[in-house]
Formats: structure tokens, sequence, C-alpha cells
């Protein structure tokens, strides 16, 4: 059944509580992302993942979302948008029961693989629900406001409910945690949740949907493996592959007449410098953040409850600056707010890359609000800056550039820091008798330290500590180096004047 809503209805009570039903995902998602970094380096010495292994038990789920998030829009416009979040929750609960009990890196990857396919249901459901729930654009605004703090609160209750758990439980307890709101969303979607169809929606073009998810995955997979073990054959051949694929997707794109991505969108100055802001803004902060939680573990040995607490102050800065951006843009466009943020955080990735607690700390609470306060902007300008008929199409795009940008960064970030500690931690510089596994990954090496006799230990950990922290440096640089020309690029590029056009 289709539901129609007057677009000058203004929401009432039960709008108001289907949207604390929609924030249970939100924060879902929000909470998962922390916690499974707090849970890195426990997992890393129970299921011994490989350097490439575990940045994919990371960012598998990322890169799933991002290559099927506009596909299983179009599916939520056809079989119903409200069946299709209640059909996601119920895959998400199963994944996650499966990547609980992993007992493989392998197993866990797939089972990651399962959480991005059922997650890629839950974003463009919740937003697009809120779209049609919501049609006063005042109300709109203050919806879709409170459906982005709610990223924020699960970022701040991962470390602390991650921290606990993963102090007393089994890793595999922090998969665990989502199921009851799960649950509890699928016993309430259906009496405060509308439903809402599109009886228009276009087919869905699976050779698309293929030759985009094959070439995310077949660039990324190149990338780790150059970084682990230098340039190769194989490496060399996947990654052509990917680039073959991203290529054939362009040409495919330009000549369906209902394509998977409109690229025509990013003729528009203000939405394809938005976006790159949006994409390029999330994949510093999931890089730094990812980066951060490990250092504050592996290098400084800080449990995982004490590495939560010190990433609390950066996710109470993100929340500030996500309510700060609309506050600002009152008073300076959106172009002149949207480059300050990202000046902000300058200063703070250049901390970072200084090392020490208080540097990484500091730092990370200053990059958090710009950056933020950047993206509390860009959602909004991505879907304005699109024509009215295309708003749809522009919103599942930001959307899969929000996932991208987040497994990017850290699939980027963990290469260049294991490209660094490969270099420096070698059979040459590891003192003799040590176990090779110790050139694989930090938490290896901690790992094999733990059987070492105390002066062999101390002299492994500082080795492969100074040299992960040599990576995380570099990273810092880079993701500075990506802020500055996002800053650039915002100042020159960006129009806050007049709505570009496009033909149709």
């Amino acid at each position: 059944m289709t539901t129609t809503v007057e677009p000058t209805t203004r929401a009432g009570r039960r709008e108001w509580l289907g949207l604390a039903v929609l924030a249970l995902p939100t924060i879902l998602i929000g909470l998962d992302m922390t916690v499974l970094h707090l849970a890195a380096p426990m997992l890393t010495a129970d299921l011994g993942p490989s350097s490439s292994e575990l940045l994919w038990i990371i960012d598998v789920y990322g890169f799933v979302v991002a290559g099927l998030l506009i596909t299983m829009g179009t599916v939520g416009d056809r079989i119903g948008r409200r069946r299709l979040l209640m059909i996601g929750a119920a895959g998400f609960a199963v994944a996650s029961l499966i990547a609980a009990f992993a007992t493989s890196a392998a197993m866990l990857i797939g089972a990651r693989a399962l959480l991005g396919l059922a997650g890629a249901t839950l974003m463009p459901s919740t937003l697009s629900l809120i779209s049609n729930m919501f049609r006063d654009p005042r109300q709109r605004q203050l919806a879709i406001a409170i459906w982005m703090t709610n990223f924020m609160v699960g970022g701040i209750a991962g470390p602390l409910v991650g921290g606990v758990l993963l102090q007393n439980f089994h890793w595999g307890s922090v998969f665990l945690i989502g199921i009851p709101p799960l649950l509890l969303l699928l016993v309430l979607a259906r009496p405060l949740l509308p439903e809402f169809r599109n009886p228009g929606a276009g087919r869905i073009d699976l050779a698309s949907v293929a030759l985009s998810t094959g070439a995310i995955i077949a660039v990324v997979y190149a990338l780790k493996e150059t970084a682990k073990d230098g340039v190769h054959l194989i490496s060399l051949v996947v990654l052509a592959a990917g680039l073959l694929a991203g290529y054939t997707f362009v040409r495919r794109q330009l000549t369906l007449t209902e394509p998977l991505l409109d690229l025509r969108l990013f003729h528009l100055p203000s939405f394809s410098v938005s976006l790159g802001a949006q994409t390029f803004g999330l994949f510093v902060l999931a890089a730094t953040g990812f980066l951060a939680v490990q250092y504050f573990q592996l290098v400084l040995g800080l449990s995982p409850l004490e590495a939560g607490l010190w990433m609390m102050p950066s996710a109470v800065s993100g929340i500030l600056g996500t309510l700060g951006g609309p506050v600002i843009v009152r008073r300076l466009s959106a172009r002149t707010s949207m480059t300050l943020g990202f000046l902000i955080a300058v200063p703070g990735l250049a901390l970072m890359a200084l090392s020490g607690r208080t540097a990484i700390v500091v730092g990370l609470v200053i990059a958090n609000f710009g950056i933020q306060l950047v993206l509390a902007l860009t959602y909004d300008l991505v879907v304005g800056s699109a024509p009215p008929e295309r708003a749809g199409v522009a919103s599942g795009m930001g959307e899969t550039g929000t996932e991208l940008g987040m497994a990017l960064g850290v699939a980027v970030a963990g290469s260049l820091v294991t490209a660094v500690y490969r270099s420096q931690v070698t059979e040459q510089t590891l003192p003799a008798g040590v176990s090779s596994e110790a050139r694989d990954t930090l938490g290896s090496a901690v790992a094999v330290a733990d059987h070492l006799p105390g002066p062999l230990a101390r002299e492994v950990l500082e080795l492969t500590r100074a040299a992960y922290t040599d990576g995380v440096q570099l990273a810092a640089l880079v993701s500075l180096g990506i802020v500055v020309v996002l800053a650039v690029a915002t100042a020159t590029l960006l129009r806050t004047r007049q709505r570009d056009t496009v033909e149709s």
C-alpha cells in the first residue's frame, strides 16, 4: 500500500516518534565503526590476520555499502522503503551473530561483507523515509539535523560501551550490542513508520552494480597488496582490471537512459565540490580516528576502555561542530563556512603528526570540530544544488560518497602505515631469533614480544612501535595535505549565490 502525503502537511506526533525509531540504525552505524576500531588489537591477537586481512575486516563493510547504496535505494522504491528497512535490520542482526562468533579472519571478512549488504539497505531507507515523513521544510531540516547528530551519539557511546565490553568479554561482544536495538526497530517499524513506494522507479542495471563494486574492491585490493609486499605482477594486473572496470562503468552510465549514477550532476560545480568535500572530509576523519585508536592501544599500551575514553573529547567536539555549522552559515556564506572549517582542521592534523598522547588527543579534537562543521553543510548543498527532479539521485550519491570516503580513509591510511612499518621492520633490523611474524603488523609484534625475555621484548617493541609511529605521522601529514586542498577547492570553486543548472 502506498501512502501519499500532501506537500503542506506538517509532521505530527507519529512522525516524530518514527524519527526516534529511525535513529536506532543510525546510532548503531556510528557505534559499530568506533567499537570495531577498539576491538582490532584483540581480534588480531586471537585470529592472527595479516595486515591486509585486518584492513579488509575493518573496511570491507564500507566498500560493499558504497557499491550497493544507490541500488538499494531503487529496490526500496520498488518494494517499499519500510519493508526494505525491516529486511535490512533482520539481515544485519543475523550477520552480527556470525561476526561475533567468527573463528578465522576469512570468516570475519565474510561476515563484515554481509553486514555491508544489510547496511546498504539501512541508510537509503532511513533518509528517504525522513524526506517523505517531514514535508515541511523547517521540520525536515530539523529532522535531518537530528538524524545526523545520531551518528555522533553513536560515536560517543562506542568508546564507552566498547571499552567496557572489551575489558570484560571476548572481542565478539562488540558485534552483539547492535542486536537489541535492531529487534526493537523490527517491533516498532510497522506501527510508527509509513510505507512509501515509487511506482515509477527505474530498473536496476545489474551490470553497473557489478562494474562499480568490482572496480572499488579491485583497486583497493591492489593498493593493500602493494603496501604489504611491494609492487608485483598480481597487484598490477588487479589494479589494471579495476581501472578498466571503472572506465567501463563510467562509459555505461553515459549511455543508459536510467543510469545507476547520473554523472551529469558532476557538471554542477556546487554538487561536485560539495560531494568531494564530504567524501574526503570523512576520508580524513576515518583515517585519523582508526590510527589514533590503534596508537593508543598498541604504542602507548592503553586498555580498550582507556583508549575509548581518550577518544571521547574528539567525539564531543564533533557534535559541537555538527551543531555549529547551521549557526555559522547564517552569518557567513556556505563557501566561507566550509573553507573556515577545513582551515580549523589544519593545525589539529599538524599536531597529530607530532604523535604523543596529548598531541593526538588535542589534534583530534580540533580536526573533528572543523571537519564536522563542514559535513553539517555538505548534505544540504549536495541535494540542494541538483534540480528538484534529481534530488533523490543526488541524495543517494551523497550517501555513497559518505561510505566510500570512510572506507577509503581506513584503507589508504592503513596501507600507508603498513608500507612504512614493513620498510623499517625487516629481517635485518629485527634481533636474531625473533619470529618473522613481528614483521606483519604491530599487533603481531606485540604478541611475539609477550613470549620473549624482558630485554629482547623491549628491543622488539621499541623498534616496531617506532616504525608504526612513523607511519601514523606520515598518514597525518597526508591527511593534512588533503584538507589544505579541500580548503582551497571550496574557497575557489564552490558557488553559493546562484543555483547551477544542467540539462535534464
